[in-house]
């Protein structure tokens, strides 16, 4: 099965400023590499969809290896009428029209340890589990502001949301309409401080809706409580340890040293290669490489 990664640098730069140079940080660079990898092992092939920035600053780092499928920059043509602060994950939607289905969708923090092609066999649409419509999180129409036509009456407020870090599309017409749907949201909302509202309506609400109103089955890879189950050895979704790590200098060392064992475990021509890179070289320090 084909999949992708996506990374677009302009939320990168909307915070930062455009003098700032682009660097992912180390834990990041770790999840990317071992989720890259482990598709490759155990599902098929893995591309990136990018800028040329983010081409660049892989290539740079020697780190191009780890997607057989290759880098695209497709990403530059990234509608500057949308607010990257506000939907930090647009390039993830731009990056799946142009890839197209039958694909897999997975994020740069999300680890595939296992074949899942059993599990996507007779299926059209399948993302890592749904969500509970929290309020704060999924509000009702009334809270988005648009400056464009954009019909949300026309939707079904009442479906769960879909948490998307890992999808599977197997229907080419659905994702294209579903993507480019998403898009239009994206270009009619106007400027908002609640970011996170509007961003994951586009990317994890919107999906569920249009395949209720297209008569296309969705359904998960398991229920959110099953993803942190002590034993569960399918998926690694590291987005909720993310804030964790950054507010404890050790456990950020620890994470990013158990990676870099990981790797030179059971990718040990990679991991000299990360080895190599300068933000990632300390974690190396107690894991020989053969």
């Amino acid at each position: 099965m084909r999949a992708f990664h996506a990374n677009w640098t302009g939320p990168f730069f909307a915070r930062n400023g455009a003098a700032m140079p682009y660097a992912v940080p180390p834990f990041e660079l770790f999840t990317t590499a071992l989720s890259a990898l482990y598709w490759r092992r155990e599902n098929g092939s893995i591309a990136m969809l990018c800028d040329r920035t983010a081409q660049d600053y892989y290539t740079a780092l020697g780190l191009d290896f780890l997607w057989d499928g290759g880098m695209h920059p497709v990403l530059d043509t990234v509608d500057p009428e949308i607010d990257p602060i506000c939907f930090w994950a647009a390039g993830k939607l731009y990056a799946l029209r142009a890839f197209g289905a039958p694909c897999v969708m997975i994020d740069t923090d999300f680890i595939v340890w296992r074949d899942l092609s059993a599990r996507l066999d007779g299926h059209t649409l399948l993302t890592i589990h749904a969500e509970d419509i929290l309020p704060d999180i999924y509000p009702g129409p009334d809270a988005f502001t648009l400056h464009r036509p954009f019909d949300l009456d026309a939707l079904d407020w009442t479906v769960r949301p879909a948490n998307t870090a890992l999808s599977y599309f197997g229907d080419p017409a659905f994702t294209a309409r579903y993507a480019q749907t998403a898009i239009d949201f994206m270009r009619a909302a106007s400027p908002a401080d609640d970011s996170l509202t509007y961003m994951v309506f586009a990317e994890q609400r919107l999906l569920p809706m249009l395949a209720a109103r297209d008569g296309v089955p969705l359904e998960f890879f398991m229920d959110l409580p099953a993803l942190f189950l002590s034993g569960q050895d399918w998926f690694t979704h590291v987005w909720g340890f993310k804030q964790q790590m950054q507010a404890d200098p050790a456990l950020y060392d620890g994470f990013c040293r158990r990676c870099a064992a990981r790797l030179t475990r059971d990718f040990p021509q990679a991991a000299k290669a990360l080895r190599d890179v300068p933000s990632l070289t300390t974690y190396f320090s107690q894991t020989p490489i053969p």
